[in-house]
C-alpha cells in the first residue's frame, strides 16, 4: 500500500476554468494551491496573466505568485525546487497540495525530474565553434559520432548549436549527452492525482479565451504593459515579456502595429497556447479529463482526497 501523501495536480490550457476550481477546492478541502505557471510569478504583471485578483489570493493564497521582478528570470529547475520545498510543508500543516496551472513543463520536471547536464562553458563552445570554423561541422558531427552515436544519430550535421552542445556537455563532464540525460532526479514522493480541465469543444475554449482577452484590455491592460514599458529596463527578449499578449501590447505601444491587429494577434497567441497546452495534455499518462463549467467536478476531485 502506498503510503506517500496525496497531492493534486489540477492542468489544463488558459482560460478554461482552473482558478475558479481551485479556490472552491481550496476553501472546503484543507487544500493549499501552488501555482504552476511561468508568467503569475512575476510581480506587476496582473491583468494580461489573468493572475488572481487580490480578493481571490485573499480567500485562498496561492504559492509561487509574484514572486520575482520581469527583469529576473525562472527555470523548470527552480520550480522544482521551490514546489518540492513547500509541498512538504503543506503535508506538515495536515494539509493537501493542490498544484494548479498550464505550464506543462513545471509538471513535467517535478514528475519525471531533471536531467543532471552541466551548465554552458563559454570558453569551451568558443573552442568548439573555432574548430568547426577550421575543419566544418562535418568533421564535429564526425566526433560526436564516435563519442556519441545516439546523439549523433539525432543530431543533424547541419545544426549547429544542438551539434556544439552535445560536443560541449561531453568536454565538460566526460560524460555524453545521451548518458546524463537518462540520469533523472528520485521520483517525488507523492501519490499525484492528475485531472486536466478543458471545454470538450474547441470553439468553446476559442470563444472563452478571446472573451477574456477583451476582459483583459477593458481591465486596464495597456495602462499595464505602458507601465513596464515605461520603466526603460525590460525589453521583449526578457522571458517575462514573451508572455502572450504581453509581446504583442508592447509591440502595439512601439507603433508596429494598431489596435486591432494587435487584439488580432494577442487572441490568436492566447489560441496557439492552449493547442500546445492541449498537445501536452493529450498524450499525458494517469489524467482525469474534466468538463469546463461543470458542476461535477469539485465533487470528482474531492473524492479522491
Amino acid at each position: 500500500m502506498n503510503k506517500n501523501p496525496t497531492a493534486i495536480f489540477l492542468m489544463g490550457p488558459t482560460a478554461s476554468g482552473k482558478t475558479d476550481l481551485a479556490i472552491k477546492l481550496a476553501q472546503q478541502c484543507h487544500c493549499e494551491i501552488i501555482s504552476v505557471d511561468s508568467a503569475l510569478i512575476y510581480k506587476g504583471m496582473d491583468i494580461g496573466t489573468a493572475k488572481p485578483t487580490a480578493a481571490e489570493l485573499q480567500q485562498a493564497p496561492h504559492a509561487l505568485v509574484n514572486i520575482l521582478d520581469p527583469l529576473e528570470a525562472y527555470s523548470a529547475g527552480d520550480f522544482r525546487e521551490d514546489a518540492l520545498r513547500l509541498m512538504k510543508a503543506i503535508c506538515e500543516r495536515g494539509n493537501t497540495p493542490l498544484l494548479v496551472g498550464g505550464t506543462m513543463l513545471y509538471y513535467k520536471a517535478l514528475l519525471d525530474g531533471l536531467s543532471l547536464l552541466p551548465s554552458a562553458d563559454h570558453v569551451i563552445r568558443a573552442e568548439i565553434e573555432a574548430q568547426a570554423e577550421q575543419q566544418g561541422w562535418q568533421a564535429m558531427h564526425d566526433q560526436l559520432r564516435e563519442i556519441d552515436p545516439v546523439s549523433a544519430a539525432r543530431i543533424h550535421v547541419n545544426d549547429p548549436q544542438r551539434l556544439s552542445r552535445a560536443l560541449e556537455v561531453y568536454r565538460i563532464s566526460g560524460k555524453s549527452l545521451t548518458a546524463l540525460t537518462a540520469i533523472k532526479n528520485d521520483p517525488i514522493p507523492y501519490q499525484i492525482k492528475q485531472f486536466a480541465i478543458a471545454p470538450s469543444e474547441k470553439i468553446a475554449l476559442h470563444q472563452r479565451i478571446e472573451q477574456r482577452f477583451q476582459m483583459m484590455l477593458a481591465a486596464g491592460f495597456e495602462q499595464e504593459v505602458r507601465a513596464l514599458f515605461d520603466r526603460g529596463d525590460l525589453h521583449l527578449d526578457l522571458p517575462s515579456m514573451r508572455c502572450v499578449g504581453y509581446r504583442q501590447m508592447w509591440e502595439y505601444i512601439e507603433g508596429k502595429m494598431d489596435y486591432e491587429e494587435m487584439v488580432f494577434r494577442g487572441v490568436v497567441a492566447t489560441r496557439q497556447l492552449a493547442k500546445r497546452q492541449m498537445t501536452w495534455l493529450r498524450g499525458w499518462q494517469d489524467v482525469t479529463w474534466l468538463e469546463s463549467g461543470s458542476e461535477e467536478n469539485f465533487d470528482i476531485i474531492k473524492a479522491v482526497l
